[in-house]
């Protein structure tokens, strides 16, 4: 799988937009220096106080704590930022939900509010139009991934009963079956009407398709979320799950990255032509994971 990912950009000089930002504190740092900037020419420029009065909140020096990370907001108190910062009823269950996840202190926490915040955001996208409803359909599921994977394993019939057991519950019959015929309609699975098998009719997804950049992050969350669940439910001996934690050089990453890339497209590469001649037995999926965890330390201070 691999797309062109089209990237949400803000126009400099506009308010800060509450969708490009993963913590809420840097938002509001943002909104609070855009506010400032804006007024700086009246008599009474935009303030702390300012601010903790359209909040209905007594401490004028509240807002301040919270950006710099003293403080922690409660859902209450986020409702009432939100109000002070004049969002409408969509941005503040997105506000909160980004609140919930810059304050989880736990990775397990953290990645269950990443995913409430990475839904609530592909659907405002797909109801203002920033996302268009034809695209989000064309950008397959999970099931539509794995099911489509199904197809090069050993006696599996379309039978959506047997799929779900095959799934191991992970998904809804529903979703398997809805799925299954849109994978069938569309040329992309076939099915043989005498003996029941499958196979695959088409290449499932180009690499030329231009998709949103949050329908990719949707897809590649629900792929990284199996892994995790996997972590608790599967024998050491049904995975192979390694991390390793280390300083590099930008050349270094830009190296470690590219061979990454050639080491998944050589293995999937190689894996399809066998399949032409032999069945594999499971359906396994393949997250590779390489991402900053800290920041230089000469580009702090511009952050």
């Amino acid at each position: 799988m691999e797309f062109s990912a089209k990237d949400l950009t803000a126009n400099a000089g506009d308010p800060p937009r509450l969708g490009l930002f993963t913590d809420y504190r840097q938002f509001l740092r943002e909104f609070y220096e855009y506010k400032r900037e804006r007024t700086k020419h009246l008599l009474r420029p935009y303030s702390y106080a300012t601010f903790a009065a359209a909040a209905d909140i007594k401490s004028p020096n509240y807002l301040k704590l919270i950006i710099d990370g003293q403080r922690n907001l409660s859902t209450e108190m986020a409702r009432k930022f939100a109000k002070a910062i004049n969002l409408g009823k969509e941005e503040t269950e997105e506000f909160v939900a980004l609140v919930d996840f810059t304050q989880a202190q736990e990775p397990i926490e953290r990645n269950r509010f990443l995913k409430v915040l990475a839904d609530i955001r592909v659907r405002q996208q797909l109801k203002s139009g920033e996302i268009n409803a034809e695209t989000w359909q064309k950008v397959p599921s999970w099931v539509t991934w794995v099911l489509y994977a199904l197809a090069d394993q050993k006696d599996v019939r379309l039978d959506s009963a047997e799929l779900f057991e095959i799934l191991r519950g992970k998904a809804r019959p529903e979703d398997i079956r809805r799925e299954l015929e849109r994978l069938i309609a569309s040329g992309d699975l076939v099915k043989d009407e005498a003996t029941g098998a499958i196979s695959k009719g088409r290449e499932l997804m180009s690499g030329s398709e231009n998709v949103p950049v949050a329908l990719v992050r949707k897809l590649q969350a629900e792929l990284i979320y199996l892994g995790l669940e996997s972590l608790f439910q599967d024998q050491p001996q049904d995975r192979e799950f390694g991390t390793q934690t280390l300083a590099l050089t930008e050349a270094e990453f830009e190296q470690l990255k590219f061979e990454l890339r050639q080491f998944r497209k050589r293995w999937l590469k190689d894996v399809s032509v066998k399949r032409r001649s032999e069945k594999g037995d499971r359906v396994f999926q393949l997250n590779i994971q390489l991402f900053p965890v800290t920041i230089s330390a000469t580009k702090k201070d511009s952050i």
